[in-house]
């Protein structure tokens, strides 16, 4: 089956957009255009690529052909720079890629900040345990990933270990953690600070400081700065990256509460396609990670790879 490249750009843009009419403004068309173009690719492909919804949602169908498009994209890009040689220069490459906010607020931006003058970066904020879905659908193509087993068409590699510490407001611990009081009775009672309602981390910790699931008071906070101030500012105690409390190294305004630590490995997956913006992309995060991250003793990341 061939795919006619206007049509495979008509998705890109729609899935982009979320709508005809934003599709049709990032491609200087008209709505009408835009929607011609779907219905020619829906038509070839016999199948209906996307949900009329607000905002327009892929079908599974879609998402295979988005994925595709975005990798037409990307390869038809390196090779205009490549055949332009210095003119290309002041160009850049597009790609779209999903990071956790902890790695976000710490080691990613400074690994990839060399890359600023060749990569146009469209970054994507979620979950670690949520990234690799972005990836199956092609909204992205390399994310930091928590899941073990590559996605399908990608390379997965081990960057290493994010390390966690419980830490408070001297204040808060002295109120809700002191040494009379037995340190797993104190968590279940004392307020903790949550990333959003997907963050499991304080909920895992707690199952292993308490050996139940207590519930004890919540507060939300989605944002990595405004989460670390909530916790100075005695909202309650919260598991905060190691990187962020090394930058904050003899600062006050933080105790750890607790001796153990909570270790969440991260993975960085990417498409398997030979370009030298992904290669260098990749090169810069693995690099990075393994000096801001825990390593595994004597035992070097391996590479795997899903067909």
């Amino acid at each position: 089956m061939q795919f006619d490249s206007q049509q495979l750009r008509a998705l890109v843009a729609i899935a982009d957009a979320g709508s005809l009419d934003g599709a049709a403004a990032a491609l200087a068309l008209t709505p009408s255009a835009v929607s011609q173009r779907l219905r020619a690719l829906e038509r070839a492909t016999g199948q209906v690529l996307v949900v009329r919804s607000r905002p327009i949602a892929l079908t599974a169908a879609g998402e295979v052909l988005l994925r595709l498009a975005t990798q037409v994209a990307l390869l038809e890009e390196e090779a205009a720079r490549e055949l332009a040689g210095d003119r290309a220069a002041a160009a850049r490459t597009p790609i779209a890629v999903a990071v956790n906010a902890d790695s976000l607020a710490t080691w990613f931006l400074p690994a990839v900040a060399p890359l600023a003058d060749a990569l146009e970066l469209r970054v994507h904020r979620e979950d670690e345990g949520r990234t690799a879905e972005l990836l199956r659908r092609g909204v992205v193509m390399a994310a930091v990933t928590g899941e073990d087993e590559p996605v399908a068409g990608c390379e997965a590699t081990a960057l290493g270990a994010m390390r966690y510490v419980p830490v408070a407001a001297p204040a808060f611990a002295a109120r809700w953690f002191p040494p009379a009081v037995a340190r797993a009775d104190a968590f279940r009672r004392a307020p903790v600070v949550c990333f959003d309602a997907a963050d499991r981390l304080q909920e895992r910790f707690l199952r292993e400081q308490t050996g139940e699931d207590p519930a004890p008071p919540v507060h939300l906070v989605p944002a990595s700065a405004d989460y670390l101030r909530a916790i100075e500012l005695g909202f309650g105690w919260g598991l905060v990256p190691e990187p962020q409390l090394d930058v904050r190294a003899g600062d006050d305004a933080l105790v750890t509460i607790a001796d153990e630590r909570l270790d969440v490995p991260l993975r960085w997956q990417r498409w398997s396609l030979r370009t030298a913006s992904l290669a260098a992309l990749t090169d810069a995060v693995v690099t990075a990670a393994r000096s801001a991250l825990r390593q595994p003793d004597g035992r070097a990341a391996r590479t795997l790879s899903s067909a």
